[in-house]
């Protein structure tokens, strides 16, 4: 059985958690934490970078910074993970989720502007597959309206678009290490990223527990207390120390994953002329990452039979997001605004190919191969 995801491992993620433990210091904070902290600040020229437990974490935390309170509404896709409407939901916010555009399944950035009231405090763009947002449009209209702009780049990290880094053009960006992502941290993990120096020192605060922790340990003050709401957002040293051993190799890594990318998309760009898919685009302003590679079929009953057919051939594709506001809790506590022209159409024909840094050249060829078979098949039933 060919996995839809292997995590990455790059060969000194065992060294370097045996480092975090014999250092004992394992809570958080230290070296390893520090370490990837300054990797991001000096790789990716933001203000400041925390480590969180989770990219859920880091939106969660994105979401005090902003002040979030009951009845504000933030603007998102709802073709998008449930992470990226509840950090918000959970300080009383109300989603208004915004049709996607059907060539990069982003948020379509002409229609935010007409979703926008007197009650919108953000916009939270989410950059699909690695692939960026119309970022320039997004900003103008969060300036036109003084909006704040949450980047979230769970799939995007070393993704650019017009040469700036994912995760650095808006106010606040994040990316995630769960195991399915380029890079991880050992099954979950997170960053936040600060664009504005303004953030930095409550975000400290808000991540350590409502606490002026870190302002005591740079001894700013002689003693730690209770100042503000908070959580408890600091991920373990061992998440740190696996996700080092990554960060070391995120060059080693983005190569590979472009290259089985380019060649899943050589292979079935050829076959578009004969068998009707759709292969993912990548606008000219854009560059991605080899995050994720797609087709997309003529309807759900076609992907349907592709899933199962290529299960039963021993490779696993599995789809995507069912779309946030078809969800029980996502008509709770949101709506749609607009017309929902492309959202659930293209959600439902949407499969995705494994994609993982150890894939073989093997293993790649079996996919295709057996990828081409099976839809032929199922034109032909």
């Amino acid at each position: 059985m060919i996995p839809f995801n292997k995590p990455a491992v790059t060969g000194n993620e065992v060294k370097y958690i045996q480092q975090a433990i014999e250092s004992n210091v394992l809570c958080g904070d230290g070296p390893f934490t520090k370490r990837c902290e300054q990797w991001f600040v000096d790789k990716l020229l933001t203000k400041k970078a925390l480590l969180t437990p989770s990219c859920t974490h880091a939106l969660e935390l994105a979401a005090l910074l902003i002040d979030i309170r009951p009845g504000d509404e933030v603007i998102m896709p709802s073709y998008t993970f449930v992470s990226t409407a509840n950090a918000f939901v959970l300080h009383g916010a109300k989603i208004v989720f915004v049709d996607i555009r059907p060539d990069t399944m982003n948020i379509d950035e002409t229609l935010i502007e007409d979703a926008i009231t007197e009650k919108t405090k953000a916009i939270v763009p989410v950059h699909y597959a690695g692939v960026a947002c119309e970022m320039d449009t997004i900003m103008s209209i969060a300036s036109k309206h003084n909006l704040y702009v949450i980047e979230d780049a769970a799939q995007g990290m070393m993704s650019t678009y017009r040469g700036k880094f994912l995760g650095t053009i808006g106010h606040i960006g994040t990316f995630s290490f769960h195991e399915t992502k380029n890079y991880t941290s050992g099954g979950e993990g997170g960053v936040l990223l600060l664009n504005e120096e303004k953030f930095i020192e409550q975000a400290e605060v808000h991540r350590e527990k409502g606490t002026n922790r870190s302002k005591f340990f740079r001894g700013m003050v002689d003693k730690y207390s209770w100042v503000e709401k908070g959580s408890s957002m600091l991920p373990s040293e061992i998440q740190a120390a696996y996700l080092w051993s990554q960060l070391e190799n995120a060059s080693k890594i983005n190569k590979k994953r472009l290259s089985d990318w380019a060649s899943y998309d050589n292979y079935f760009n050829s076959l578009k002329t004969k068998l009707p898919i759709e292969t993912p685009k990548c606008p000219e302003e854009c560059v991605h990452n080899g995050h994720m590679y797609y087709l997309k079929f003529e309807s759900l009953d076609i992907r349907t039979k592709f899933i199962q057919k290529m299960k039963l051939a021993g490779v696993l594709t599995p789809f995507h997001y069912v779309p946030l506001h078809s969800a029980p809790a996502g008509k709770r506590f949101g709506r749609f605004n607009g017309k929902d022209t492309y959202t659930t159409s293209h959600s439902e024909c949407l499969v995705r190919l494994p994609m993982f840094y150890s894939l073989t050249d093997q293993e790649h060829s079996t996919i295709c191969g057996t990828a081409s078979k099976i839809i032929k098949e199922i034109l032909c039933d």
